[in-house]
């Protein structure tokens, strides 16, 4: 069977499950939180978890522990539980990305990225707020910081980018510059 199909199917029945108990926010926080956390910053979790030698009840533990909060949901135990037992631990990741796919569409949030040269949690929120009200929709916007950029910020929502930074201003500027000079010569 395919690995998406599979996938989108265990997805739309966590959503759909949490989205009956009132608790698929929760579900979602949880999903990127153990995504981030844990499936990508430490891969050695994904082979342990698909080793056939740990008993389902380890597995199980280690998957909750993994989600990085003091108590999982319900839903996302019983989620973790029926995957172990149909012994399809090898498309948990999958899953879990299927469902914050799943639950954005469900929600209509946006994704997009914004890089910066220095931290600045004030014009992530305002970049938010401007546009959600511009799409109309919540808009979360993942953070880069890379001082290269020496100033200002770049933008990358919904297949459209907004060079806003020093480093383009300034290459802007030098392309002016050689364009001009060649005009003159």
């Amino acid at each position: 069977m395919n690995i998406g199909v599979i996938s989108v199917r265990y997805a739309r029945a966590l959503l759909a499950f949490a989205k009956s108990r009132g608790t698929e926010d929760r579900v979602y926080d949880e999903t990127k939180r153990l995504v981030h956390t844990s499936l990508n910053v430490v891969p050695q979790l994904r082979h342990t978890i698909e080793n056939p030698v740990l008993s389902i009840a380890t597995k199980h533990k280690l998957l909750c522990d993994a989600v990085g909060v003091k108590e999982v949901s319900e839903e996302l135990k019983r989620f973790f539980r029926l995957v172990l037992e149909e012994k399809r631990e090898k498309f948990l990741q999958f899953m879990i990305w299927s469902y914050i796919d799943l639950y954005r569409e469900d929600k209509h949030i946006l994704i997009g990225k914004l890089t910066t040269a220095v931290e600045s949690p004030k014009l992530v929120k305002k970049l938010e707020e401007l546009a959600s009200a511009r799409t109309n929709g919540v808009v979360e916007l993942e953070t880069k910081v890379d001082p290269s950029i020496i100033g200002g910020y770049i933008i990358e929502l919904a297949g459209f980018r907004l060079d806003a930074s020093v480093q383009n201003q300034l290459k802007r500027i030098r392309r002016q510059f050689i364009a001009r000079n060649r005009r003159i010569v």
